[in-house]
């Protein structure tokens, strides 16, 4: 994903854990305890096979760079001291370098992948199209990664909860609407939708609500009675010898209407 550098020297050492401090730069947000824990008892039976890498902001004093989880796992399982590649880094460098290796060993969810692009991205203080000429990305690959921290960290929640993915969290932006977008997470979630059914829901939620048909109430009778009248008399006046008979019978009107069908009739000609 992110683009080669050139090697740095760099040198390996075993350092105290006390002297080394986290990174202001990690993006990672979510350390799952049951993996630290499964990491700590590899760490206890084998020893920590991959140095984690650090850079010295002090003398004597260390900053990670890369390594969060086995730090921390090194820590569950009693360590005191822990192999480090000190490396010779800014600070640009040494958030590129801990993107890089969460991105690679798959250890970002895709928010925290966005999260770390946007902070990379501002200490640059480049384009978005340099930004991804500099890591090696796809322009509408990196466009399309910032895009999802549109959503609020709670529908952010609901992805990682309902283990939606990236194209899901997409999915939902073309909603203007928060509270929508929330509501077709959900859905998403708890029906197990896929990437194709979430795109519909949207779509469906975008459609405006059909209007109510109008009804037309009248409650007096008598308009319509005048429009049968209406009708018999231009009948008449047309020369055919129709006839209406009315008879109000309990709770309703009855109408009989004759019109004649035995032989044709001709218009009458105006005089």
């Amino acid at each position: 994903m992110l683009a080669k550098r050139p090697k740095e020297t760099a040198k390996v050492v075993l350092l105290e854990l006390s002297r080394i401090e986290p990174s202001p730069f990690q993006a990672r947000r979510v350390f799952e305890q049951q993996e630290l824990e499964s990491l700590a008892g590899s760490i206890r039976q084998n020893g920590l096979l991959q140095p984690i890498t650090v850079r010295e902001v002090r003398k004597g004093q260390y900053q990670l760079v890369a390594g969060e989880r086995r730090l921390r796992a090194a820590k569950l399982a009693g360590m005191t001291q822990i192999p480090a590649i000190v490396r010779p880094c800014d600070d640009l460098a040494s958030a590129v370098l801990g993107l890089e290796e969460n991105t690679q060993r798959r250890q970002l969810n895709c928010f925290e992948q966005a999260r770390g692009l946007r902070e990379v991205i501002g200490m640059w203080g480049c384009t978005q199209g340099e930004a991804a000429r500099r890591l090696g990305m796809a322009q509408p690959t990196l466009a399309n990664k910032l895009r999802l921290l549109a959503l609020t960290d709670a529908q952010q929640q609901l992805c990682l909860q309902y283990d939606l993915s990236e194209r899901h969290a997409r999915a939902v932006l073309a909603l203007d609407d928060a509270d929508k977008r929330t509501r077709a997470l959900e859905r998403a979630g708890t029906g197990k939708l896929t990437v194709k059914q979430t795109e519909q829901l949207v779509q469906q939620m975008l459609r405006p609500p059909a209007k109510p048909k109008r009804t037309l109430l009248v409650r007096d009778v008598r308009v319509f009675l005048n429009t049968v009248n209406h009708a018999i008399q231009v009948m008449v006046q047309a020369g055919i010898p129709a006839t209406a008979t009315r008879e109000d019978r309990d709770g309703y009107i009855e109408y009989v209407v004759r019109i004649p069908t035995d032989k044709p009739h001709s218009l009458a000609k105006p005089g």
